[in-house]
Formats: structure tokens, sequence, C-alpha cells
């Protein structure tokens, strides 16, 4: 895992999660191997029938002087279609917003994005979430005591 946007979790509620291609170049994936890239201020924005991650930050590559890239440049996400399609609805006609979760590469050595349609948690929904986590983290406890 290259970068995980802890915070989306805790902001909203993840209803459907689904694995998306990056068109990066060739020192961005370095940049990416080397670590230090950050999806947690990054969103997913649709134009032309296309979907692409806006404002990740992957940093520059030292090693690819005048080569290098723009740290927070627009990046295509590679989604077949009907995936495309389905989230597009989803965000444009259901009201839920495509968030990356996280950044990652496969065991082929693929750079792949896990994008969330997410439903926007208020404040009074944190705190029951955050209710029964405590819950569940103490009555662990009590059953590892018996």
């Amino acid at each position: 895992m290259v970068a995980e946007n802890r915070r989306a979790r805790r902001d909203y509620e993840i209803v459907e999660t689904r694995e998306a291609g990056l068109v990066l170049t060739g020192s961005e994936v370095k940049a990416l191997r080397a670590g230090g890239a950050a999806v947690a201020e990054a969103y997913v924005s649709f134009d032309r029938g296309e979907a692409f991650l806006v404002n990740a930050y992957i940093p520059k590559y030292g090693k690819a002087s005048s080569f290098g890239h723009a740290e927070r440049r627009p990046r295509k996400l590679l989604l077949r279609r009907r995936e495309l399609d389905r989230l597009f609805d989803a965000v444009r006609k259901q009201g839920f917003t495509a968030v990356p979760l996280r950044l990652y590469f496969t065991e082929k050595g693929l750079a792949k994005v896990l994008i969330g349609e997410a439903r926007g948690k208020r404040l009074q929904d944190k705190r029951e979430t955050e209710k029964r986590r405590d819950w569940e983290r103490q009555k662990a406890r009590l059953l590892r005591a018996r």
C-alpha cells in the first residue's frame, strides 16, 4: 500500500467500493514506489465521460530532473464503461460522493486506486460510530477476561 485516506472512513459512510487503474508517467510510478504519496485531499471528478483523480499528491522523483511531473495534476482513472456509468449515476443522481480510499500496487506491479461510493456523515452519525466501536472493544475485552 502506498497511501491511505483514513479520514474518509470517519467522515463518510462507504456504501460500495471499486478498483480503478491510474494513468501515470514513469517518474510518477518511481515516486510512488519511493513513498510519500497522499490521497487525503483527493477527490474524483468527471469530465466528458471520463473520471479523473484530482488533487492527489505524488512527490517529484529526484532523479527525473527535467522530465518530472506536476505533483497535483489530474490523473485519469481507468474503469470499464459500465463501472464508470454506475459511479457517475451514483454521484449525480443519488447524491453520493466518489472518494479515493487507498492507493496501492497490485502483485503484477500495477498502480491502482480503491474508490468508495460514499454518503457524508453528520456529527451525530460520527458519534454513533464511535460509540459502537468503543462498545465492540469493551465487549472483546470482557470476553477475553473470561
